[in-house]
């Protein structure tokens, strides 16, 4: 009974060490696997104890050859809870989206900042999530002049115009023509040609979903943790959406290109390209801005210099604006779903009237 006794007592030993051992594995293995979502999606937001940006090699192939370039910026990179985004050695405005509620503004998010003291001018629901309409194609334009080589030839095909919706904004390009990749970028911006986004999106990332991808992972580079497109022209998806402080990230960035500039500071432009049987075209764009064709105007001493405008049913009326003061400071406005292009332009002139100028 002895032996018995003592045989049964080492077999239940085994087995404790079997099992403990078994349950550190599988504990491990929970590690691991918490520990790679945590790492692939991250925790994104404003308000959380830390926002995390990380980007997978395998889900944007097409980014692989800027890696060695640029390899701090597919990096991990901390954010702090309170958007001070100097930790990514950026030199950002820091919004705490606490101005006084004031009743002459009506749009659901209206923002303004001083670029030049990276101060705010006055905050509202910078932080909720909207639709940004064509505004989204600042975010084009960007990827564009980062990524672009603006004496390309591009040549449309009509794959990459078939996802228009009927009644679009278009500048008029065409399946068969051939166009510079810089004639596209006006018309993006000026006509807020959806067709020349799709253009831009396929000939830069192969189609709309890669450079969309690209567009999310620049966004989120810059801090923009609250934006996510699916598209480059911001027709609308339920999906797709930023918020007026994370417009303000993206376009402080373009501020950074001199092309830019020269896009948002042009009235009318001129593109000469060829058709699909070699023949002449010619289209002529013009800056829509209220502000530029005396159909708005600014408070004194405030010189509006350009911006991008989006409107769709759902995101309604929008407009993100760079303006100067007398004093030669640039500030950056956003407005996003005012009720009708008339209160878009009241809200906005509206908000440059906090300047103190």
């Amino acid at each position: 009974m002895t032996s018995l006794k003592k045989n049964t007592q080492r077999t239940l030993r085994r087995r404790k060490h079997t099992l403990r051992n078994i349950l550190v594995v599988l504990m491990c293995a929970a590690f691991i696997i918490g520990a790679g979502i945590f790492l692939k999606y991250g925790l994104l937001s404003n308000s959380g104890i830390l926002s995390l940006i990380f980007d997978s090699g395998n889900e944007y192939p097409l980014l692989m050859q800027y890696r060695e370039n640029e390899p701090e910026k597919y990096s991990l990179s901390l954010l702090t809870a309170e958007n001070d985004y100097r930790l990514m050695g950026l030199d950002l405005v820091v919004d705490k989206d606490n101005s006084d509620k004031d009743d002459t503004i009506t749009a659901q998010a209206c923002a303004i900042y001083n670029v030049t003291d990276r101060s705010v001018v006055y905050s509202s629901n910078a932080f909720t999530k909207m639709y940004p309409a064509s505004v989204t194609k600042l975010t084009t334009l960007l990827v564009a002049l980062k990524y672009g080589n603006l004496s390309d030839e591009v040549t449309v095909t009509r794959q990459m115009l078939s996802n228009l919706e009927p009644g679009s904004s278009l500048c008029g390009i065409r399946a068969g023509d051939t166009i510079s990749l810089n004639d596209l970028l006006y018309g993006l911006m000026l006509p807020s040609g959806n067709d020349a986004a799709c253009a831009i999106a396929y000939h830069i990332a192969g189609d709309e979903n890669q450079f969309a991808n690209l567009m999310n992972i620049e966004a989120a580079a810059l801090g923009a943790v609250d934006t996510h497109y699916v598209n480059p022209h911001g027709l609308h998806n339920t999906n797709h959406y930023t918020t007026a402080y994370d417009i303000y990230l993206i376009f402080n960035e373009l501020l950074k290109y001199d092309k830019f500039f020269d896009i948002i500071g042009t009235q009318e432009y001129v593109a000469n390209y060829h058709d699909k049987n070699g023949a002449e075209v010619q289209k002529v764009w013009n800056r829509g801005i209220w502000y530029f064709n005396n159909l708005a105007f600014a408070p004194p001493g405030i010189s509006p210099l350009g911006g991008k405008t989006g409107t769709t049913p759902e995101a309604k009326y929008c407009l993100s604006l760079l303006s100067s003061d007398n004093n030669g400071k640039r500030y950056i406005s956003v407005v996003l779903h005012a009720d009708s292009r008339v209160l878009l332009y009241e809200n906005m002139t509206n908000l440059l009237s906090k300047i103190d100028n």
